[in-house]
Protein backbone atom coordinates (compact mmCIF):
# COMPACT_ATOMS: atom_id res chain seq x y z
CA UNK A 1 0.00 0.00 0.00
CA UNK A 2 1.54 3.23 -0.90
CA UNK A 3 2.35 6.05 1.65
CA UNK A 4 0.16 8.85 1.60
CA UNK A 5 1.96 12.33 2.39
CA UNK A 6 1.26 14.57 5.13
CA UNK A 7 -0.04 18.43 4.06
CA UNK A 8 2.99 19.63 6.05
CA UNK A 9 5.67 17.54 4.50
CA UNK A 10 7.88 20.30 2.58
CA UNK A 11 8.01 19.38 -1.47
CA UNK A 12 10.69 18.45 -2.44
CA UNK A 13 12.57 20.28 -5.82
CA UNK A 14 15.54 19.65 -6.85
CA UNK A 15 18.68 22.64 -5.72
CA UNK A 16 18.87 23.98 -9.44
CA UNK A 17 15.51 24.78 -9.67
CA UNK A 18 15.26 26.56 -6.70
CA UNK A 19 18.22 28.55 -7.32
CA UNK A 20 17.62 29.49 -10.97
CA UNK A 21 13.80 30.80 -9.27
CA UNK A 22 15.96 32.57 -7.16
CA UNK A 23 17.80 34.01 -9.69
CA UNK A 24 14.57 35.12 -11.54
CA UNK A 25 13.42 36.92 -8.83
CA UNK A 26 16.30 38.79 -7.95
CA UNK A 27 16.55 39.67 -11.65
CA UNK A 28 13.01 40.38 -11.79
CA UNK A 29 12.97 42.63 -8.29
CA UNK A 30 15.54 44.80 -9.95
CA UNK A 31 14.25 45.28 -13.14
CA UNK A 32 10.79 46.74 -10.68
CA UNK A 33 13.51 49.23 -8.76
CA UNK A 34 15.09 50.66 -11.90
CA UNK A 35 11.47 50.86 -13.68
CA UNK A 36 10.92 52.84 -10.20
CA UNK A 37 13.20 55.65 -10.39
CA UNK A 38 13.02 55.65 -14.00
CA UNK A 39 9.38 56.68 -13.25
CA UNK A 40 10.34 58.86 -10.73
CA UNK A 41 12.70 60.65 -12.87
CA UNK A 42 10.56 61.04 -15.96
CA UNK A 43 7.49 62.88 -13.67
CA UNK A 44 10.21 65.55 -12.13
CA UNK A 45 11.05 65.88 -15.75
CA UNK A 46 7.71 66.58 -16.47
CA UNK A 47 7.07 69.04 -13.62
CA UNK A 48 9.76 70.69 -13.94
CA UNK A 49 8.86 70.92 -17.61
CA UNK A 50 5.46 71.73 -16.89
CA UNK A 51 6.66 74.78 -14.71
CA UNK A 52 9.52 76.20 -17.15
CA UNK A 53 6.69 76.39 -19.80
CA UNK A 54 3.78 78.31 -17.60
CA UNK A 55 6.64 80.64 -16.44
CA UNK A 56 7.19 81.98 -19.69
CA UNK A 57 3.79 83.89 -19.78
CA UNK A 58 3.55 86.88 -17.50
CA UNK A 59 0.24 87.51 -15.85
CA UNK A 60 -0.44 90.81 -14.43
CA UNK A 61 -2.89 92.92 -14.09
CA UNK A 62 -3.22 96.57 -14.90
CA UNK A 63 -4.71 98.61 -12.33
CA UNK A 64 -5.90 102.31 -13.29
CA UNK A 65 -7.23 104.85 -10.98
CA UNK A 66 -9.13 108.08 -12.30
CA UNK A 67 -8.44 110.77 -10.02
CA UNK A 68 -11.34 113.42 -10.40
CA UNK A 69 -11.21 117.00 -8.98
CA UNK A 70 -14.02 119.41 -8.93
CA UNK A 71 -15.03 122.61 -7.19
CA UNK A 72 -17.70 120.93 -4.34
CA UNK A 73 -18.44 118.78 -2.19
CA UNK A 74 -19.53 115.29 -3.09
CA UNK A 75 -21.04 112.24 -1.23
CA UNK A 76 -21.24 109.13 -2.61
CA UNK A 77 -23.49 106.52 -1.28
CA UNK A 78 -24.02 103.91 -3.36
CA UNK A 79 -23.18 102.47 -6.96
CA UNK A 80 -24.13 105.44 -8.93
CA UNK A 81 -25.66 107.68 -6.58
CA UNK A 82 -24.25 111.27 -6.24
CA UNK A 83 -24.83 113.75 -4.11
CA UNK A 84 -23.11 117.09 -3.83
CA UNK A 85 -22.52 120.77 -5.16
CA UNK A 86 -19.93 119.43 -7.74
CA UNK A 87 -20.50 119.58 -11.55
CA UNK A 88 -21.73 116.15 -12.95
CA UNK A 89 -22.44 114.54 -16.53
CA UNK A 90 -25.65 115.66 -16.06
CA UNK A 91 -25.08 119.11 -15.10
CA UNK A 92 -22.74 119.47 -18.44
CA UNK A 93 -25.26 118.60 -20.92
Amino acid sequence: MPETKNSNDPVMIPYFMAESMADRQQLTIKKLWILCILLIVLLVGTNGLWLWYESQFEYYEKVEQDVQTGNGDATVIGIGDYHGSGETDNNKR
